[in-house]
């Protein structure tokens, strides 16, 4: 499978509504690579190329995508007959204890399919699963299946990304989707991404700026700025997107109110190491940089 899809999961701060905005500023590659792949919109949302490669901190995500691409019917199998309620909710979470890889699959995907906002860290996990919105039970089955068909043949690692970014090919396009500079996003992951990991990761792509390709989302702050002006290409983005509300949130509520939830607007700076308005696969511009 090749076609475009939908990301398996839902994910805090995911890029599902900033896609076409993202793959309109993409250059030509045959190698792919996300260093923090989370629930991959944008991998899943373009065609795969030559070589691609998915990789994440969080081992429990990871386990869930080698599960998905390797063991796609196991996992099926398993969820066979579950339901999404409050109570089966509340077991997964507080209750089951995986004792394989397998069964932490499972137990993580449920989850993530059930909690508000796809958000898995165990303090803030919480029911938020409505049938008028959300992806029911009984076609987890086919979106398991055409996960595992884009998934074939895709490198998946539980890695740092300064080790992601030291080892990949030169000329490799790298989709980089790290958590914001400015919030408190220990709320939404289970692992934390302190300052000097922000800085971290400029440096990084300093060193290697001209031996590969990338676009950096972040949210559009000074410091941000600041600390990428060496960048080739600066783009504020905005995107409209909702929150829903779970069928519990929703009762008591008038007939006239918005059932779907608040509308809000994303706003982010994309950052690009190329020009992304040539038409050609250019080599990345030599810049002079000190560290």
């Amino acid at each position: 499978m090749n076609k475009p899809i939908n990301s398996p999961f839902r994910y805090a701060g995911g890029k599902f509504y900033a896609r076409n905005l993202i793959l309109r500023h993409i250059t030509p590659h045959s190698y792919y690579v996300e260093p923090f792949a989370g629930g991959g919109s944008i991998f899943f949302a373009k065609q795969k190329v030559v070589n691609n490669w998915l990789n994440d901190i969080d081992e429990a995500i990871i386990n869930t995508y080698l599960i998905i691409r390797d063991q796609p019917e196991e996992l099926i199998s398993y969820l066979d007959g579950e339901q999404a309620t409050k109570e089966r909710h509340s077991y997964y979470k507080n209750e089951f204890h995986p004792q394989n890889q397998l069964e932490a699959a499972a137990r993580w995907f449920y989850l993530n399919r059930t909690s508000y906002s796809g958000i898995m860290k165990q303090q803030n996990c919480y029911w938020g699963y409505g049938d008028k919105y959300s992806m029911r039970p009984e076609n987890w089955p086919r979106n398991i299946r055409r996960t595992s068909e884009k998934l074939q043949d895709v490198k998946i690692t539980n890695l740092d990304f300064e080790q992601v970014i030291e080892t990949v090919p030169d000329n490799t396009f790298l989709f980089i989707d790290p958590p914001y500079f400015n919030a408190d996003q220990d709320k939404f992951y289970t692992h934390s991404f302190s300052k000097d990991d922000h800085y971290r990761l400029c440096k990084i792509l300093k060193k290697h700026h001209n031996r590969i390709y990338f676009l950096l989302t972040y949210d559009n702050t000074t410091e941000v700025r600041d600390l990428y002006e060496w960048a080739i290409e600066m783009h504020d983005k905005e995107w409209n997107y909702t929150i829903s509300r779970t069928d519990d949130q929703k009762k008591g509520q008038k007939k006239g109110d918005n059932f779907k939830g608040a509308r809000y607007k994303g706003k982010e700076v994309f950052i690009l190491n190329y020009d992304s308005t040539a038409n050609f696969f250019d080599q990345p511009k030599q810049l002079v940089i000190g560290f």
